[in-house]
C-alpha cells in the first residue's frame, strides 16, 4: 500500500494565505493585529520557535509585540507583563512560551492572560468552552491537525479514533476536537493496557507521545490515518513519535516528520491571532 502523504507545509500555507487576506481586511479599516510573545529564559527550542514566529508575523502583516525574560524572574513580575499585553489595545493576541522554569506555577501563568487574547487556546475558559462546543480559540497544534484531516478530505463521522498522550497541550483537546466531529475518541496512555491492541483498532491513530519511533507497525491496522505529533531531537536528526519506514507501508494516509503538523502549529496561531484581533474590534 503506498499512503497519502499528508503534507503539513502546503496546508499551512493555504491557511497562511487565508490569514493573510484576513489580516489585510484588518488593516484596511486601521486594525493592525498585535501577537505578544513572552519568552522566560534561553530554551534553545523555544528560541527558535519565537524567531520563526517573528517571521511569520512580518510575512503575513501581523505586528509582534515580544518580551525575552530573564529565567530567574518572579511570579509577580511575570503577571505583570502579562497584565500589561491583556491591557494594551495594540495587542490581540498573547502566547507565553512554553516550557517555563521550574520555579514558575504554569497555572497561575495561564490562567493571567485574558481569555479573548488566549491565542494559544490553553486558557481554562477556552478549554471549557471547547468542551462545552462553544465557539473560543482552539489549542494550535490540534486545531491544525484538524485542518490537515478536512484538507485531506479525510472522513471522520463515526470513525474509531485512538489519541495517544492526555497533555493539556495537545492529548485532550484532540480528542475532543475529534470527538465534536463525530468520532468516537478513545485515549491512551503510559498505563494503557495492551496499547497496541487498543492502537490497531484505530481509523485515525493520532500520537503525541514525545518518545522517538515508539510507535511500529505492530501498533497499526491497514488502512488507518496516522498523524504524528511528535517532534523529537536526536543524534539521527529530527524524529516523530511514529516510525515512518515501518508504518507507512501499513497504512492509508501519514504525516511525515519534519513537515506535517509541525508547521501548522505556528499557522494556526497566526490564525488564532487574525480572529482574535477581528473578535475584539468587531
Amino acid at each position: 500500500m503506498t499512503p497519502m502523504i499528508i503534507d503539513g507545509k502546503t496546508v499551512s500555507a493555504a491557511v497562511e494565505i487565508e490569514t493573510a487576506a484576513r489580516v489585510a481586511s484588518l488593516r484596511a479599516r486601521g486594525v493592525i493585529p498585535g501577537l505578544a510573545v513572552v519568552l522566560v529564559g534561553d530554551d534553545p527550542a523555544s528560541q527558535s520557535y519565537v524567531k520563526m514566529k517573528e517571521r511569520d508575523c512580518e510575512r503575513i502583516g501581523i505586528r509582534s509585540f515580544d518580551s525575552r525574560l530573564s529565567a530567574d524572574i518572579s511570579q509577580a513580575d511575570l503577571h505583570d507583563v502579562i497584565d500589561g499585553f491583556n491591557a494594551d489595545p495594540h495587542v490581540h493576541g498573547i502566547l507565553v512560551q512554553q516550557p517555563f522554569p521550574r520555579h514558575l506555577d504554569v497555572e497561575a501563568v495561564v490562567a493571567r492572560v485574558s481569555p479573548v487574547k488566549d491565542v494559544d487556546g490553553f486558557h481554562q475558559e477556552n478549554l471549557g468552552r471547547l468542551m462545552r462546543g462553544l465557539p473560543g480559540h482552539r489549542a494550535c497544534t490540534p486545531w491544525g491537525v484538524m485542518r490537515m484531516l478536512d484538507h485531506y478530505g479525510i472522513e471522520l463521522k463515526g470513525k474509531r479514533a485512538v489519541v495517544i498522550g492526555r497533555s493539556l497541550l495537545v492529548g485532550k483537546p484532540m480528542g475532543l476536537m475529534l470527538l465534536e466531529r463525530d468520532c468516537t475518541v478513545t485515549y491512551c496512555h503510559s498505563r494503557t493496557v495492551d496499547l497496541p491492541g487498543v492502537c490497531r483498532e484505530a481509523d485515525i491513530l493520532v500520537a503525541a507521545i514525545g518518545r522517538p519511533m515508539m510507535i511500529g507497525a505492530q501498533y497499526v491496522r491497514e488502512g488507518a490515518v496516522v498523524i504524528d505529533v511528535g517532534i523529537n531531537r536526536t543524534d539521527a536528526g529530527m524524529v516523530g513519535d511514529v516510525d515512518f519506514a515501518a508504518v507507512a507501508p501499513i497504512c492509508s494516509a501519514i504525516t511525515p516528520v519534519p513537515g506535517g503538523v509541525g508547521p501548522m502549529t505556528r499557522a494556526m496561531l497566526m490564525s488564532n491571532t487574525a480572529a482574535a484581533a477581528e473578535i475584539q474590534t468587531a
